[in-house]
């Protein structure tokens, strides 16, 4: 392959994936270019660029969705380069092949890969050929009628799935065969609106899995390798909350054994560049394909974390033309992500858009937190409401977990509610931390993880009081509470609507 040295990079999102991608361009010493719609014209990734221009309007099909735009940026700024981020354009064939065409370094992997195993039937297909297990499923089903016969052919309980889907769109559980008619329109609908694709297709529903998936590498010279697994079983319908590495479930001989069956995919697909494939683990430790991300991970940061590698460094030497270097990867320790969202868990997890009053993130040893935004920034209604992601690492899962309670019950962020209390007792429950979980155990736990606790002592510290003093009528705040008595001012308050720790 030519090689071609990337000089300015344009960064095709928004948000903490941004920033993350513009610190390793400042590392290697490479311009960045931010975009920006007209609600983020003040964030956080608009102050950390090199250059930064508007994309008028806010929708995403205007702004961050717009390849003539955003080409257009690129063309005035000089860019020679576009980093997708994730989600948004990130595994959309069509713009990997624009870029190419137009003389721009694509950083990820080959329009064609994406296309493959964008489409989940043919992925499946796939892997098949190349001798990678597969969840029996079927091909993309016409009619109910037709999908009734196959489940009959499966077993129930199946899933109907999207086949261009992906992050739980587009997907109905469905345990009897009176319920398979209604789900199955209702997929439909729900497949067209995400993705413009309303095929859809059964698999069979495996009882009590766990995700697990691997990060790869490849280069152009044919060189793949894996660094290792994440488990991202902690999940609410079907959008991962918590991520670990390693697994709690994992042997050196599944590893060795998953590891490889990822590494034979992506060679399937002709991939290049950073990819991850996810598969499910059943109880009896048999692991079968679930789909390939053809794009950097949300979660990628623990990965990070344990091997020393900088995978969005790795994506841009890829890029260049580079060769992936002959080190022997190793992990050292474990490390665990919590996904913090601006959404109140005591209200059905609605989404908490407004002004953040007050922030201090955690620190100190092997805490990381990977944001977009900042004290004073709007959380916009317009987009996804991830704040950040807090990640730790640890020398052994015990040091992780306690790292990860203590950074929790650091946090402190005023002005909207978010989803940290409930992360709490998440990482604090007796199941979580022995590591016996799967990806039924929010289901198993929602009452008890949202359950109200109404017996605590009724004490608001000094700092606590001070904080309710200063808000005033404020309507939304998120504090960390006391490790011993976990009070929240809120009862003192007599507020409607606010939660308890």
């Amino acid at each position: 392959m030519k090689r071609r040295k990337i000089k300015k990079i344009l960064i095709a999102n928004r948000g903490e994936i941004a920033v993350r991608v513009q610190r390793t361009c400042r590392d290697l010493g490479i311009a960045s270019v931010a975009v920006f719609s007209d609600p983020d014209r003040h964030a956080l990734h608009v102050r950390h660029a090199d250059e930064a221009y508007p994309l008028p309007g806010s929708a995403p099909g205007e702004t961050y969705l717009n390849q003539e735009k955003i080409f257009d940026v690129a063309r005035r700024s000089g860019a020679n380069a576009v980093h997708p981020g994730y989600g948004f354009l990130s595994e959309n064939p069509g713009f990997a092949r624009a870029c190419n065409e137009r003389g721009l370094v694509f950083i990820g992997p080959p329009p064609e890969a994406i296309e493959l195993m964008g489409e989940k039937t043919r992925a499946r297909a796939r892997m098949s050929q190349a001798g990678v297990l597969v969840v029996p499923g079927t091909p993309p089903l016409a009619t109910a009628s037709d999908a009734r016969a196959e489940a009959r052919k499966i077993g129930y309980p199946v899933l109907i799935k999207a086949a261009a889907g992906g992050g739980g769109k587009g997907m109905r559980r469905v345990e009897r065969p009176e319920e398979l008619g209604p789900a199955f329109e209702a997929c439909r609908r729900e497949a067209l609106s995400a993705f413009g694709d309303d095929r859809v297709y059964l698999e069979k529903y495996l009882p009590e899995p766990h995700h697990v998936e691997f990060q790869i590498l490849a280069d152009t010279y044919g060189r793949t390798l894996h660094l290792f697994e994440r488990d991202c079983s902690i999940q609410r319908r079907h959008q991962k909350i918590i991520e670990e590495t390693p697994s709690p479930l994992m042997t050196e001989d599944l590893r060795a054994r998953m590891g490889e069956a990822a590494v034979r995919a992506a060679k399937a697909c002709g991939y290049t560049n950073a990819g991850t494939i996810e598969f499910l683990v059943d109880a009896d430790r048999n692991f079968y394909f679930l789909e390939m991300n053809t794009r950097l991970q949300v979660e990628h940061p623990i990965t990070e974390m344990v091997t020393g590698v900088d995978i969005v460094e790795r994506q841009i030497r890829i890029a260049e033309g580079a060769r992936l270097e002959d080190d022997v990867l190793s992990m050292r320790g474990t490390a665990m992500e919590c996904r913090i969202y601006a959404e109140d868990p005591w209200n059905h997890f609605l989404p908490s858009p407004g002004d953040i009053k007050k922030l201090s993130s955690p620190g100190g040893p092997g805490v990381r937190d990977d944001t977009g935004v900042y004290a004073g920034y709007a959380i916009p209604v317009e987009y996804d409401p991830l704040i950040s992601k807090l990640i730790v690492w640890g020398e052994t899962r015990r040091q992780t977990l306690a790292r990860m309670s203590r950074a929790l019950e650091e946090y402190q962020l005023i002005g909207v509610r978010t989803n940290i209390p409930y992360l709490r007792r998440i990482v604090q429950h007796p199941e979580f931390a022995k590591g016996v979980y799967d990806t039924h155990f929010i289901v198993k736990h929602e009452d008890e993880l949202l359950r109200a606790d109404k017996n605590r002592p009724e004490v608001v510290t000094l700092a606590a009081a001070a904080i309710l003093a200063w808000l005033g009528d404020e309507k939304g705040m998120t504090i960390p509470f006391s490790k011993k008595t976990e009070i929240s001012p809120w009862k003192m308050s007599g507020r409607p609507g606010a939660f308890d720790s």
